[in-house]
This record gives structure tokens, C-alpha cells and sequence, in this order.
């Protein structure tokens, strides 16, 4: 038993639609364009040569009527890339032929054709004038051929401006369409570059976020190690198990905060794929405490004075990573037991970050600057601050910056 697989098929485009789309596409760009026109050209001469042949017999065209008559139908093949020229060449055959007083009927066809696309391809001005001339013919030969058809001249003038104000209507109608279409894809270009535009900065605040957290947390591993060997070699026979194991637990602590930060960050790449503009909890002012600690646990000697304790969480994250940057800087660039003072403040309307040094070389050498002083800045100019960075007439190193909170704390409020 042979089974019948049931298709659908979408349904064509209806004639509306078809109609629509012929008058909103472009004439001179039109696909098939020459084929068309030849086909309708061919179609127009034998519309005219029947009417020509039911007519009046007595008007009925003779041979030279004829080749008039057929002529004038050639160029519409070319009536959309030369509309002037194909004007012209169907004005000199349809004068004398009408001159001759054959069938006034046969040619409307194509004199009506060929007028719609001048005024669908050209200026207002160039219509208007164009009008005026074929009317001006037209008085012409009706003068001299029929002088008391007055009701005949009138009905032609009349077929004239309307093929003339259906072409400019048909024009407008166009650039209305090609308008909306512009202001559409404008739009859709916008949206994409709005689009590229937020997985760059979000690319880049990504990069950050890791750059400062493995730095921090590789650096303190680093220094840890370095302790735990220094006293494995400085006295094998006498080793200290109380400082090496403290180091061990140091180690091992850095890299469980280390771990979950990394996993928090995983965590809000995922969620961003469905939750959008999710960034989870934002480290901030309450977490300058650790950094000192961790600072201090890697050799430096910090002093720390925070005078401010509440900040919008945006300020309080680029402080936090500020801070760190700074501090991680210190331990890895400014020598063995480097002094060191953070100091956070209110001013103006503003928080003040300064993390200053007396390190033997700069926080950065010029041989390797890295991506530490990049990130700082960025940070600062992303909540609209400022930050200040290098080396310290009286020797080490200062990192100064200024995070506005006045606007966004009166907005909390």
C-alpha cells in the first residue's frame, strides 16, 4: 500500500502584492527590465493594431500609417534607460501619423506609456516641461487637422496629465518606500553596531576582571612560595614547620578565593546568555580590608586609612580592583618589604584613592609596563573618574585616582 507524504507549500505571493512590489521596485534597476519592455511593447503594437483595424475604416492606416504606427511601438523597449530619447522617437512618428489622419485612437497606447515613464524617472521640472511640449504638438495638429474639436482636444489634454501626475505620484511613492527602507536598515546597522559595541566593552571588562584577579592571586602564590623555599634552603637540619605550613595555608587559601572568583565569573558568563546584563555580585569598599591583609601576608609593610565605608556599587568595584592592581604592583615590582600607604577618602563630592610606595624601581618597569596601569585607567574612566600613575620624586611608586559619588549617592538617597 503506497503511503501519500502530505507537502506544504507557502503560499506565492498574491496579485496585490505583486502589483505593489512592481510599483515600489526601482524602474531602473528593475531585473528583466529590457525583457519586460520588449514584451510590453510587443503586446502595446498589437492592442493598436486591432484597434486600428476594428475602427472606422475610412480612418484605417495605410501602409505608410502602418510603419508609423509600428514604429512608434520600438522604443519602449529602451523607454526606462532612455525615456527622453524613447519620447521623442514616438512623438516623430505618431505627429505625422495623426497629420495623415489615420485611426487617432491606435497610438494612445504607446504616447501614454512612454509620458508615465518620463515623469516616474525624472524631476518635476522635466515633466512639467515635457507635458507642456507634447501639448503644445498636440494643439498643433489638432489645429490643423480637426480645428473645431474642441471636446477632442480637451479629452486628450486630460489622458496627458493624468499618465504625467500618476508618473510623479508613482516617483514620490518610490522615495517614500526607498526612505523607510534606508531609515530601516540605518536602524538595523545601528542596532549591530550597539550590539558589537556592548560584547566589546563586555569582552573588555571580562578581560580585567581576570587580568586582576589571577595577577593578585599569582602573585601572592608567588611570593608564599618564594617564602616557604627560602626557609626549606636557609636550614635544611632546622627546618621552621610552623612558617612553612602558615605559607602552605596562605597558598592554599589564595587559591580557594582565587578558585571562587573564577567560578563567580564562569558563573556570570553563563547567566548573561539567558539573564542578559547579569554581572552578579560586584566586589567593593569592604573588601580593601583583605587586599591589605593579603598584601601584608606577601611582605609589604601596608598602612591603611579608609575614610569613606559606603560608595555606589559601580565606584566601590573599580576601587576594590584598583587597590589590587596597585597592591599586587608593589609586591611583585618594589623589592623586598616595601613600605606602603592606601588611603581612601571623601572630597568634593568625589572619592580619592591613593596607594603610594618607597619600592627601589617602579611599580612598572618601562621594559614590560603590561596591562596594570591600562586596566586602573580604564576602571577609573568607566564610573567617570580619573587615575594618575608613576614614580615618586622621593622614590617608589604612587597611584592616584578620583571616582565622582556626590550624583550617584544623592540618586540612593
Amino acid at each position: 500500500m503506497n503511503s501519500v507524504q502530505a507537502t506544504t507549500t507557502a503560499p506565492g505571493p498574491r496579485v496585490g502584492e505583486r502589483v505593489m512590489a512592481a510599483i515600489n521596485r526601482d524602474p531602473l534597476t528593475a531585473p528583466h527590465r529590457t525583457r519586460n519592455d520588449a514584451l510590453l511593447a510587443v503586446a502595446w503594437a498589437v492592442l493598436a493594431t486591432v484597434t486600428a483595424l476594428l475602427g472606422d475604416k475610412g480612418m484605417r492606416p495605410d501602409a505608410l500609417g502602418w510603419t508609423l504606427l509600428l514604429t512608434a511601438h520600438v522604443p519602449l523597449v529602451w523607454r526606462r534607460s532612455r525615456p527622453l530619447p524613447a519620447l521623442l522617437v514616438v512623438v516623430a512618428c505618431v505627429a505625422p501619423y495623426h497629420a495623415l489622419e489615420n485611426n487617432h485612437a491606435a497610438p494612445i497606447f504607446a504616447t501614454m506609456v512612454v509620458l508615465y515613464t518620463v515623469a516616474a524617472t525624472g524631476t518635476v521640472r522635466r515633466t512639467l516641461l515635457t507635458g507642456a511640449a507634447v501639448l503644445g504638438v498636440t494643439l498643433i495638429l489638432n489645429a490643423l487637422t480637426n480645428p473645431d474639436g474642441t471636446m477632442e482636444l480637451l479629452r486628450i489634454s486630460g489622458w496627458v496629465f493624468a499618465f504625467l501626475f500618476c508618473g510623479i505620484d508613482v516617483r514620490y511613492y518610490r522615495q517614500y518606500v526607498a526612505a523607510i527602507v534606508e531609515r530601516a536598515e540605518r536602524a538595523e546597522r545601528t542596532r549591530e553596531e550597539e550590539a558589537r559595541r556592548r560584547v566589546a566593552e563586555e569582552r573588555l571588562r571580562i578581560a580585567r576582571d581576570l587580568h586582576d584577579l589571577l595577577a593578585h592571586s599569582i602573585t601572592l602564590i608567588g611570593v608564599q612560595t618564594s617564602v616557604a623555599a627560602h626557609v626549606l634552603a636557609a636550614d635544611p637540619e632546622r627546618l621552621d614547620r610552623e612558617t612553612i605550613a602558615k605559607s602552605l595555608d596562605d597558598i592554599a587559601e589564595t587559591c580557594r578565593t582565587a578558585r571562587g572568583e573564577v567560578r563567580t565569573t564562569l558563573d556570570v558568563l553563563r547567566d548573561q546568555g539567558a539573564a542578559g546584563d547579569a554581572r552578579g555580585p560586584l566586589p567593593g569598599l569592604d573588601g580593601v580590608p583583605d587586599l591589605v591583609e593579603a598584601a601584608r601576608l606577601a611582605g609589604a609593610r601596608v598602612e591603611s586609612e579608609v575614610g569613606v565605608r559606603e560608595a555606589p556599587p559601580a565606584v566601590g568595584a573599580a576601587v576594590y580592583r584598583i587597590v589590587q592592581e596597585a597592591l599586587t604592583n608593589v609586591v611583585r615590582h618594589a623589592g623586598p618589604g616595601p613600605a606602603v600607604r592606601v588611603e581612601l577618602y571623601e572630597e568634593q563630592g568625589a572619592l580619592r584613592v591613593s596607594v603610594t610606595d618607597d619600592g627601589q624601581c617602579p611599580a612598572t618597569g618601562p621594559r614590560n609596563p603590561g596591562h596594570g596601569l591600562v586596566g586602573m585607567r580604564e576602571r577609573a574612566r568607566s564610573v567617570g573618574g580619573t587615575l594618575d600613575a608613576g614614580p615618586r620624586e622621593e622614590g617608589g611608586f604612587e597611584v592616584s585616582a578620583v571616582l565622582p559619588i556626590g550624583s550617584d549617592r544623592g540618586g540612593e538617597r
